[in-house]
């Protein structure tokens, strides 16, 4: 009787004070506690309207560097290995040599590598590093020779001279051709596909001279988005970063914890705390939504909490303005009659076992004296 009368006693003082109920919770007094050793780790930080303008007031826009926007593409330069179409009208024999009933493939004119091209009546050509209309021109005149007013037209069956290559998070990484229609960096990650799940769309490097930008695709949806003013070269390089590695972590009282990945270049709060389901009404205190950041730093700098009193919803209006950042975490407290009714649970397992022995003992006990 003495052990259930002990294990009654402890029931009763957690009651008083459910501090050592299981579960995980945010201990915010001793945070608080000046001289504790929680206080000389962690800074506890109110998110309050003065809180969130301070940071907005803080926060540097987003722009794009003035040498990406000024660059605009001149006219297709034809390269080495491009295959040109060359049409005289009226004159088969010099548009389709191989024959008018061979693909059309078969009557390209193929720069060497060089980039020399030869032609018919005209001799080897010089093509490297010109337009097409150059070409065309170049090609007419010395036709005057041997034809009476000759039509030419000049087209790329193949470009091949020049591209952009993409790799990273897309459905189809490579080298994408650089064509005469001039090609901006949305159109370049169009052609590659995007893949929704694992890329990361804050963080898009374009490679250019040796020289790299980030740029956020995620600005696209804001009207003053400039990104579609981007326009590529040859030898240019973009790498869509996956998002591995960009995660925030929802933890606590919330209907599905999980790791949640960092997709854009921001996510406020609400939008966390809806992705898992929301709060669970009857185990969270409201009061306790918790977003941890820096923990990974604490050896050399203290980490930051910040702390939303949600218990009203308007409080939660707070949440759609305070923006998380990549590895915080968010921890939402249980309620203390939460925690209360997990110890328990776990208690009454416990008391049952020791109800058992102490039973087994008296009986044991009278069988003995009989």
């Amino acid at each position: 009787m003495m052990r259930i009368f002990s294990v009654a006693a402890v029931a009763a003082a957690l009651l008083q004070g459910c501090m050592f109920a299981p579960g995980q919770y945010m201990d915010t007094a001793a945070m608080t506690e000046q001289g504790g050793a929680e206080s000389s780790r962690v800074d506890l930080i109110p998110i309050t309207p003065k809180l969130l303008a301070m940071d907005a007031a803080t926060q540097v826009p987003y722009s794009i560097p003035a040498e990406l926007l000024s660059y605009k593409p001149g006219p297709y330069l034809i390269g080495a290995n491009d295959a040109l179409y060359i049409t005289v009208w009226d004159h088969p024999e010099l548009t389709a040599p191989s024959g008018p009933q061979q693909q059309i493939d078969a009557n390209g004119r193929l720069v060497s590598p060089e980039g020399n091209l030869f032609y018919p009546y005209v001799g080897e050509l010089t093509a490297k590093g010109r337009s097409i209309e150059a070409l065309r021109s170049e090609i007419t005149d010395k036709l005057r020779q041997y034809i009476d007013s000759p039509q030419v037209d000049v087209s790329v069956l193949r470009f091949a001279s020049q591209r952009v290559v993409i790799t990273g998070a897309v459905a189809k990484a490579g080298p994408v051709p650089i064509t005469t229609i001039p090609m901006n960096v949305m159109e370049a990650m169009g052609a590659a596909g995007i893949d929704p799940l694992n890329a990361d769309l804050s963080n898009l490097t374009l490679t250019r001279d040796g020289k790299r930008y980030t740029l956020d695709l995620d600005t696209l949806n804001l009207a003053q988005s400039r990104v579609n003013d981007i326009y590529l070269k040859d030898g240019d390089q973009l790498y869509l970063a996956y998002n591995d590695r960009k995660r925030i972590y929802v933890m606590g009282e919330v209907m599905q914890p999980r790791a949640l990945s960092f997709k854009t270049r921001s996510m406020n709060l609400s939008d966390v705390l809806g992705s898992v389901g929301g709060i669970n009404q009857n185990t969270s205190n409201a009061d306790a939504i918790y977003v941890i950041r820096g923990a990974q730093n604490m050896a050399t700098e203290p980490a930051k909490v910040y702390q939303l009193e949600a218990a009203s919803p308007s409080a939660m209006a707070l949440a759609t303005r305070f923006d998380v950042q990549p590895q915080d975490v968010v921890f939402v407290g249980p309620a203390n009659i939460t925690r209360w009714n997990r110890f328990i649970s776990q208690l009454i397992p416990s008391a049952t076992i020791v109800g058992i022995g102490a039973s087994t003992q008296n009986n044991l006990s009278e069988a003995s004296n009989r």
